[in-house]
């Protein structure tokens, strides 16, 4: 092998014949570590999973990190620009509000919020999808069709609205903010979880199981519950986005994390009064916002093609 076909060298070449007789013209292939790199970030879901992963580990040292306290207030330290600004300060890395408060502090209490409050409604919503959908699988006939058929009353009403009335009726807080949000998550794992269980409750060691005197709660538990965990994992992965994108659109509508607690949609709510000199108020919990609803989307799409092997790209 010559030198220059080696790493990122010419593996293909091609002949055109001409009046000089026949001449070699090289093609270039991109070849060597950059194209294996590239193949290995288009194979896994990398910077999905930094995203995700570094969210996590802001949500659990947020009180250690925070600059100053997210609810701390200085009028006399109000609008001041990121420090990339001339006349911005080193003290406040994203600037302040229109209450002096620091961005940054508050961006990162609301990464801890946010992922309390979507990761508590998100399992509660899970269990009992997952539940409503293997009793609707397994047992169908009359069981099945209340199910499905309560599931497609809940699925005509306009959740948003419904959220926003009991909010209103109940009034503000995290118990109620946790319990609306699982009322507009659960009814998705239900139609996908049943439909794994018809298919699985025709399987041979489930009837073996049921030849061999196992109950039905044990056959659902040992036996069609594994078989559906793949279906439920690419579910929340792929509703956590929604619901991040819900309690902020909440929060926005001041229905959300109530305050003076900090969320990501009522940060963007607070700078619309202040767009044209202080944008950062709104652009920055809105970046946050969008990259961990797009690195959610990403990783559930991956392993959602992972786990069918009728998707998986060879």
């Amino acid at each position: 092998m010559r030198p220059w076909t080696r790493g990122y060298g010419i593996r293909k070449m091609s002949t055109t014949a001409g009046a000089e007789g026949t001449k070699v013209t090289p093609r270039l292939r991109w070849t060597g570590l950059p194209r294996k790199t590239w193949l290995f970030f288009r194979r896994y879901p990398v910077i999905p999973m930094a995203i995700l992963v570094l969210l996590l580990v802001v949500a659990a040292i947020a009180p250690w990190i925070e600059p100053y306290p997210p609810l701390e207030t200085s009028t006399r330290e109000t609008l001041v620009p990121p420090f990339w600004y001339a006349e911005g300060s080193a003290k406040y890395l994203l600037g302040t509000d229109g209450s002096g408060r620091d961005v940054l502090s508050r961006i990162i209490q609301s990464t801890r919020i946010t992922v309390a409050i979507v990761g508590i409604s998100l399992g509660i919503s899970i269990v009992v999808g997952t539940t409503l959908g293997l009793i609707a699988g397994y047992y169908g006939g009359w069981v099945d069709e209340v199910i499905m058929r309560f599931l497609d009353m809940w699925s005509s009403l306009p959740v948003l609205l419904v959220v926003l009335t009991i909010v209103m009726v109940m009034g503000q807080g995290f118990a109620v903010l946790i319990g609306s949000l699982a009322l507009i998550t659960w009814p998705q794992p239900v139609r996908l979880v049943r439909v794994e269980a018809l298919r699985l409750r025709s399987q041979d060691y489930v009837n073996l199981a049921q030849v061999a005197g196992a109950s039905k709660g044990r056959i659902l538990y040992r036996h069609i519950l594994p078989g559906v965990v793949n279906t439920v994992v690419v579910v929340a992965t792929l509703r956590a986005g929604t619901l991040i994108l819900t309690e902020a659109t909440l929060s926005f509508l001041g229905a959300g994390v109530p305050p003076p607690n900090p969320s990501w949609g009522a940060m963007i709510a607070d700078g619309r009064d202040y767009i044209q000199e202080a944008w950062w108020i709104t652009v920055m919990p809105g970046i946050a916002l969008l990259l961990v609803v797009m690195a959610g989307n990403f990783l559930g799409d991956w392993l959602r093609d992972h786990f069918d092997p009728r998707l998986r790209q060879v």
